[in-house]
């Protein structure tokens, strides 16, 4: 299979327009500082071992423990909660700070074959193949040329659980590729990391789930953080702040609907859409942002997590 079915794009960091839309990630401030210093680290030993000697004059013990760290972060929630933007636009941001070249790799489910014994397991091998070659390995102590992150989206499809009664033995052998994939690149010294998205994190095969140097959790945001998100999107107008928090607190769940708005809804439907209906003749008001959000329903969650 040539690059361009193995992989949906690639990006080259420092990228400029994935930085800001890194920084438009809003109410997402803990896991974006989180993913970011853990990405840092894995990508580049050398960062912690020169903070440990500057802060303690010397290597500590517990640094040497990163060096076996798991290059690997699963990224789980509901729909529309940040989870495959941030993973698309961290890199940036590490590449950025920390003045390196990375390169985003996003995975095609083209992968998953047609079915035929083998050949997922070979698409995959062949994916981690041509990522690792294209990446190579560093030099001891010293920082690689380029660094790079491999990006699973819907990753529920290829590394489903093996315990499931259901589950084709050719998806088993899948899932044991990606394992495997995964354990070439924490023991081959290669600069670079794995992030899964996954709406279905208890689907994910157990192996898997343990490799991970991290799982992060996404929700639906809170009413402060719906709140943040339109102060920020109707600065300006003249919309008074107890009117704001009034459209904050409407978004959020009900008696009626057990759930409330996800960021994409609000950056990508609701202030856009009150932009678009007062264009290009009338102001944003208190009356029409309530009116627009009254026809427009928040995305409904993943089937598994409705109930």
């Amino acid at each position: 299979m040539s690059d361009s079915m193995i992989f949906d794009a690639v990006d080259t960091f420092p990228n400029e327009d994935r930085r800001r839309q890194f920084d438009a990630l809003v109410g997402l401030d803990d896991k974006k500082d989180q993913i970011v210093k853990e990405a840092s680290i894995i990508l580049d030993h050398s960062l912690l071992e020169k903070w440990s000697k500057e802060k303690h004059g010397k290597v500590i013990g517990a640094v040497q423990y990163f060096h076996n760290r798991p290059p690997l972060f699963i990224f789980e929630g509901d729909v529309g909660t940040g989870k495959t933007t941030l993973a698309e636009s961290f890199g940036a941001e590490v590449a950025a700070r920390e003045k390196m070249e990375i390169k985003l790799f996003r995975l095609s489910l083209k992968t998953r074959g047609t079915g035929r014994v083998g050949q997922i397991s070979g698409l995959i091998t062949e994916s981690f193949d041509d990522f690792m070659g294209q990446i190579g390995t560093s030099p001891k102590g010293k920082r690689h040329h380029t660094c790079g992150i491999l990006l699973i989206d819907e990753a529920d499809a290829l590394a489903q659980s093996r315990e499931l009664d259901q589950m084709h033995h050719e998806d088993r052998t899948g899932v044991n590729a990606l394992i495997q994939g995964i354990d070439r690149i924490a023991n081959g010294n290669v600069p670079a990391l794995v992030v899964m998205c996954t709406n279905r994190v208890g689907a994910i095969d157990p192996a898997v789930q343990r490799r991970a140097a991290g799982i992060v959790t996404f929700t639906r945001p809170n009413e402060e953080q719906r709140l943040s998100i339109i102060e920020k999107g109707l600065t300006g107008t003249k919309i008074a702040q107890k009117d704001l928090q009034a459209l904050a607190k409407a978004m959020g769940p009900t008696d009626e609907r057990k759930y409330g708005y996800t960021f994409s809804d609000l950056t990508q439907r609701f202030l856009p859409g009150i932009v678009l209906d007062a264009y290009p003749d009338k102001a944003i008001t208190i009356e029409s942002a309530m009116a627009f959000l009254q026809k427009t329903l928040p995305t409904k969650p993943f089937a598994s997590e409705c109930a």
